[in-house]
């Protein structure tokens, strides 16, 4: 149950009200945005609410129980802080939404309706749409090890220990042709071995995107070709010329760690656990 603040409590008992809505969003890197529906902009807990800035929001709903509760906020990309290139990114995936129902005509008679995190974004053209995932969906989030044969470590982490800053584990590339907006040719990566830096990380050094952090799907070097596929798109198109680092990725398999990383000490998996095979295989007489 919520406990209103008295200043709300007495606008609210009076039957004519000046509310709207404000969505104050954090990102991870600690970086905060204010919107609302209000038609003029409001400033409350050193954050501003700008006016304007398209943003709708779906009926919020509570449910009974640990069900995930969630509402879509929809908008258009008007804002000058709110950009495309941003949502493309990946700058606002997991970042912290909390809503707010404000008297616009004295902030300071406000509740905290709702708090939460950012799920899936949809974007089309100008506009997106954005899941808001209730607190309870952490909830539903695997914790702790995982029983299984491959490691569930992150390779260059504090587990695996690997130093991927090490010039084994580092190369730096140049574009020299465009195939797709996810997938070039490059010069600089021929001494490394086919699929290498496939499960990679790519950091755009150059170009419209860089300092943008994408995961690579595959590492080809065929007859002196080298071809670079990443998961999803960078911001911004990549262009001949544009350079990057990437780094060295891991199949979290056993035989990788060992011949690729010499750090078989420091695998997180357990590699003789008995398969699937080991369970339904019929016994035999020795």
């Amino acid at each position: 149950m919520k406990v209103l603040p008295a200043g709300l409590n007495a606008h609210l008992a009076t039957g004519a009200t000046t509310l709207c809505w404000c969505w104050r969003l954090t990102r991870r890197d600690g970086v905060k945005f204010g919107f609302t529906d209000h038609d003029q902009p409001l400033t409350f807990d050193g954050t501003t609410f700008e006016a304007s800035a398209g943003f709708t929001a779906s009926d919020i709903k509570d449910g009974v129980g640990l069900s995930v509760d969630n509402l879509d906020v929809t908008g258009a990309l008007s804002s000058a802080t709110l950009t495309d290139d941003d949502l493309a990114a990946g700058r606002y995936d997991d970042a912290r939404v909390e809503i707010f129902r404000v008297n616009w005509q004295d902030a300071s008679s406000r509740v905290l309706m709702r708090s939460g995190s950012l799920g899936e974004v949809r974007r089309s053209g100008t506009a997106f749409a954005a899941e808001v995932r209730g607190l309870q969906h952490y909830l539903q989030q695997p914790k702790g090890r995982l029983f299984q044969l491959t490691c569930d470590a992150d390779v260059g982490d504090a587990r695996c220990t690997v130093n991927l800053a090490a010039p084994a584990f580092t190369g730096t590339a140049t574009i020299m042709g465009v195939l797709t907006p996810r997938r070039f040719t490059v010069s600089g990566l021929n001494a490394y071995a086919h699929e290498f830096f496939a499960r990679g990380l790519a950091t755009f050094t150059t170009g419209p995107a860089a300092g943008t952090k994408v995961e690579v799907k595959s590492h080809a070097s065929i007859g002196g070709v080298v071809t670079i596929e990443l998961w999803t798109d960078a911001e911004g198109p990549p262009a001949i010329g544009n350079t990057f680092t990437v780094t060295a990725g891991c199949d979290k398999r056993i035989e990788t760690c060992k011949a690729r990383f010499s750090n078989a000490i420091n695998f997180r998996g357990f590699p003789s656990m008995p398969g699937n095979e080991y369970l339904t295989r019929v016994g035999r007489k020795t």
